[in-house]
């Protein structure tokens, strides 16, 4: 689409000129008006940016930009000027000008890169908001929560409360049933999703970091803070705050995190100034809450705190023919990302995958499909074409949870070595934090190849 620009200058014979300049670019539409009336006139067509002279004959270039701000503040304005007094400039930028340019021997060189400038800005922009429209969509209840047993349909439920109101709201499940996607689910469809979604998985943080990672710190606060740094919090400012594993949060620090949660406010380390805070809070743990404040391992008054709206997810083993729906859903987007063909899962291959009782719940059971889809002929996910690594359920539960960390390694290192040992991209595929990788790579659990 070509690239509307509107010229405002009352000189018609430095218009044209500057129009012809501009023109050597095939993607510029120009349009010239020498009087501010004309121009107004023309305003509904909604330029993609006005370049405007600050000297017009029937209203001050001052008066104009505060209609044009008026009428269309989304426009960029670059204000060109015979004016060289620094405070003028000052002036009109702090109104709103997105430019100002001094007439001169350089005029259209300069405003040449003003506008690639302007352009380029306006093109991110567009693409960050396409992004969160696409996060939106990936987010949807419909796309995030996929199934239709009824305990997952009562999850369902209350992520859509919790997403039509700020309470706090507290997850809990089995590893891989999902948290951080309804986390991300009840923000992308609240009234905050245009604003930031910030994760810490409190446990993959070394303990003497935690508090530096979440406060930020000034200048000068330690050896080695170099330059201030915002924590976590201030960059959830008007979004949401999504504290996974929040049972792993050292004792002593949970005193400071009440704190934060009751006033809305906090201190820099190192720094004397109060920022004020806005945001969402949402946790996760796989441990109950209330078992480590009788245990002494976590503080009454701030597990009141956390607690907002309970949501439990169910294990996959108790979702019925969720597992068939999930299977279908990984089926399918496996084979568009990696632009194969349309797979079938056979009746038998069906069977093998609802007797199965998925440690790993959701996340298990998506590497198995996956795996599955590469194994196959192409044509059908058969049942030998299904792999189950861990042990029997018949074996005790510390059994089953040890083979789990093994088989989640196993699926890790399968795909580190499938993609070139990209670890941002095996998180992103499997759904879990690079952060977890890069630990299990440091404790030799995973070897790269």
């Amino acid at each position: 689409m070509a690239y509307r620009i509107f010229i405002v200058e009352d000189d018609v014979w430095y218009g044209e000129l500057l129009r012809h300049h501009l023109s050597l670019n095939p993607d510029y539409e120009i349009e010239l008006f020498t009087t501010a009336k004309d121009f107004l006139a023309q305003l509904y067509k909604n330029p993609d940016v006005v370049c405007l002279d600050f000297s017009l004959p029937d209203l001050s270039g001052a008066k104009l930009l505060a209609r044009i701000q008026s009428e269309n503040s989304s426009v960029p304005v670059v204000i060109i000027s015979g004016q060289e007094e620094i405070s003028v400039a000052v002036d009109l930028l702090k109104s709103g000008a997105t430019d100002y340019i001094i007439k001169g021997d350089n005029t259209r060189d300069l405003l040449w890169k003003s506008l690639q400038r302007i352009r380029e800005n306006s093109d991110l922009k567009r693409e960050v908001e396409e992004l969160k429209e696409q996060l939106e969509e990936k987010f949807s209840f419909s796309n995030s929560l996929i199934g239709q047993s009824p305990s997952l349909e009562r999850v369902t439920s209350l992520v859509q409360k919790a997403a039509r109101t700020n309470i706090n709201v507290s997850i809990s499940g089995e590893t891989g049933t999902g948290k951080e996607l309804v986390a991300k689910s009840i923000h992308f469809n609240s009234e905050r999703s245009k604003m930031p979604f910030v994760a810490v998985n409190m446990a993959a943080i070394p303990r003497d970091l935690v508090e530096s990672e979440l406060f930020g710190y000034e200048k000068g606060a330690f050896t080695g803070a170099a330059a201030t740094k915002k924590g976590r919090f201030e960059e959830a400012q008007g979004g949401t705050m999504f504290l996974d594993e929040i049972s792993e949060m050292d004792i002593n620090l949970q005193s400071k995190i009440l704190r934060v949660l009751q006033e809305r406010e906090l201190v820099r380390l190192g720094g004397n100034r109060t920022i004020r805070l806005d945001f969402r809070l949402i946790c996760a743990t796989q441990k109950s809450l209330a078992d480590e404040v009788r245990n002494g391992k976590f503080r009454e008054d701030l597990y009141y705190r956390l607690i907002g709206l309970p949501i439990e997810m169910p294990p996959l083993r108790n979702r019925g023919n969720d597992v068939l729906i999930l299977a279908r859903h990984f089926c399918d987007a496996f084979t568009t990302s990696n632009k194969m063909r349309h797979l079938e899962i056979t009746e038998d291959a069906k069977q093998k995958l609802l007797t199965y009782p998925y440690p790993g719940n959701v996340r298990e059971l998506r590497a198995v499909v996956e795996l599955a889809v590469v194994m196959s002929d192409g044509k059908a996910i058969r049942s030998e074409d299904i792999s189950f690594m861990t042990m029997s359920p018949d074996h005790n539960l510390m059994d089953r949870e040890k083979t789990l960390r093994k088989y989640t390694c196993e699926i890790i290192s399968f795909y580190l070595q499938r993609y070139e040992n990209n670890v941002v991209d095996v998180a992103r595929r499997l759904d879990i934090g690079k952060s977890s990788i890069y630990q299990m790579i440091k404790d030799k659990e995973i070897v790269l190849k």
